[in-house]
């Protein structure tokens, strides 16, 4: 059972402090699992995000402060050079002439923060699944910008930031896909992820970005994980990579189907994945709807609807069908 929790704080307090209070050990034992000697020191994380990010770094500092103000914590919250992770996902834009962007969420059901977050940090509203309480796995801001990402199935590591914190600078930042891109072609990122950004005109780019070459921004509508091609044979045949894009660029391709058609195919296979027990089973739907300011986040029988005009702080408990989660 993994209960997910909606929660509004426009600027970082109480609330945000109590959770990372209550997340502490399970991120800094993540962040040093290979060691302390191979993660960046303070000096290098301040300088790294004041090169390429200079607008978050009073928002880092603050966060920082509430997290206790310690070396670690500090390190843990700049995102750079983080331990290497992996998951699934699938996102697509919707063929129809409203801008609509779904995306389903595949990880490790032990190791999400199950958080929808709204906050009004920087002075931009933004609302987000939130992956580490400052990074996003997907999210929207309140100008229209809407972007979630999938692992871009590659095994190359290199110097760079963690992708969600990239995502919060993007919402946090930016208020056109144009500026968007700029971005995602400047940040280094530290492993191969998909980035998909769409705003309220329904002008959208799908960014591969990659710690061993230049971001490549497409105007891809659909995003599994690889790139431009299978990169890691045993990764794709283990993820249905391919499949589930031939099954989405399929759905694409025929006349458009009404926007809940459309979301409700995130819930079934072959998107849904069942995979709980390897570690990417879908641990949630997200459908966002920039011209609205509107999320929407579902599981199969349950769905929340959440929106800048209209948020509500709460919980809901949802039981995926693996033993793996007896203990969570």
């Amino acid at each position: 059972m993994v209960t997910f929790r909606a929660m509004d704080e426009d600027s970082p307090g109480p609330k945000w402090a109590g959770l990372f209070d209550e997340y502490r050990s399970a991120y800094l034992n993540w962040w040093a699992r290979e060691g302390l000697s191979g993660r960046p020191t303070y000096i290098e994380c301040r300088r790294a995000l004041q090169t390429h990010m200079p607008e978050l770094v009073p928002l880092w500092e603050r966060l920082s402060e509430l997290a206790g103000g310690g070396d670690r914590e500090a390190r843990f919250l700049s995102f750079f050079a983080p331990p290497r992770y992996l998951s699934g996902c699938s996102q697509a834009i919707w063929p129809g002439d409203q801008p609509l962007l779904v995306r389903n969420y595949d990880y490790d059901p032990r190791a999400i923060d199950a958080l929808l977050l709204k906050t009004a940090w920087l002075g931009r509203r933004v609302i987000g699944m939130s992956d580490g309480l400052f990074g996003l796995v997907d999210g929207m801001n309140e100008d229209g910008l809407a972007v979630s990402l999938t692992f871009g199935g590659r095994q190359a590591v290199g110097e760079g930031f963690g992708v969600p914190l990239i995502l919060r600078y993007v919402l946090q930042t930016c208020t056109t896909v144009a500026q968007a891109a700029d971005v995602l072609k400047r940040v280094p990122c530290h492993m191969s992820y998909n980035v998909t950004v769409i705003d309220a005109q329904r002008r959208y780019l799908t960014a591969y970005l990659a710690p061993d070459r230049p971001t490549l921004v497409t105007h891809a509508a659909v995003a599994t994980n690889h790139q431009e091609r299978v990169e890691w044979n045993s990764h794709a045949r283990l993820t249905a990579t391919v499949e589930r894009e031939r099954y989405l660029l399929q759905r694409l391709t025929l006349h458009p189907e009404p926007q809940e058609k459309f979301i409700r195919t995130f819930l079934r296979p072959p998107l849904y994945s069942l995979a709980f027990d390897r570690g990417f089973g879908t641990l949630y739907t997200a459908a966002y709807r920039p011209r609205s300011g509107s999320v929407e986040i579902l599981w199969p029988g349950h769905h929340w609807n959440q929106s800048f005009s209209d948020f509500a702080d709460e919980t809901i408990s949802i039981a995926y069908p693996t033993s793996l989660l007896s203990g969570t």
